[in-house]
């Protein structure tokens, strides 16, 4: 099955997940800006056009495009009820064929860490992701500085696999990464 066949809307105890869109271009402004300075060290260097509407209404747009081109699944977590976001994952640079796999990426806002909210939201998104969208592995890496990170891809059944040299540019410079993949139970 194609990530198009993933769900519209998943749900937790404490949140929902819904795949992201052009209307939600308010609540992912103000994610990004809220988060701006919580984000910098672990993301790529963000310029101040970054957080304009105008820029992130192109970059959902992407990412429909992405999504119906079975490309990538990206989801917004929110609260119940509630419009704000409390954070995103996605599943992105799905490959199929003989690979069956994608690289999952999430982030959530400051005010929610510690409180169990990501690994919640992983649990069922990485589950639908195997179950709906039957790919064999889904690869996560992190800086080996982001122990915190470290610690949720583990309890999530990531296992190591290695470490990358000057993996990415973060935050303007070139960074070593742990990489890590979970391997689809059904396989």
């Amino acid at each position: 099955m194609s990530p198009d066949s993933f769900p519209d809307v998943l749900t937790t105890s404490r949140l929902v997940l819904r795949k992201a869109g052009r209307s939600d271009v308010p609540a992912l402004l103000k994610y990004q800006i809220d988060n701006r300075t919580h984000l910098r060290r672990w993301e790529p260097f963000r310029d101040d056009v970054f957080f304009t509407a105008e820029h992130l209404a192109g970059r959902l747009a992407q990412m429909e495009e992405d999504m119906a081109a079975g490309r990538a699944v990206h989801l917004i977590l929110r609260l119940p009820g509630d419009e704000a976001m409390v954070g995103e994952c996605n599943f992105t640079s799905i490959v199929r064929g003989a690979f069956q796999a994608c690289v999952l990426g999430y982030s959530l806002d400051r005010g929610f860490e510690g409180g169990g909210f990501m690994k919640e939201a992983l649990s069922v998104a990485i589950e639908t992701m195997f179950s709906v969208c039957k790919l064999h592995r889904i690869m996560a890496n992190y800086h080996p500085e982001n122990l915190r990170s470290g610690r949720l891809l583990e309890r999530l059944g990531f296992e190591k696999e290695g470490r990358a040299r000057a993996y990415l540019k973060i935050n303007g410079q070139w960074a070593d990464h742990i990489l890590t993949s979970r391997i689809n139970p059904a396989d």
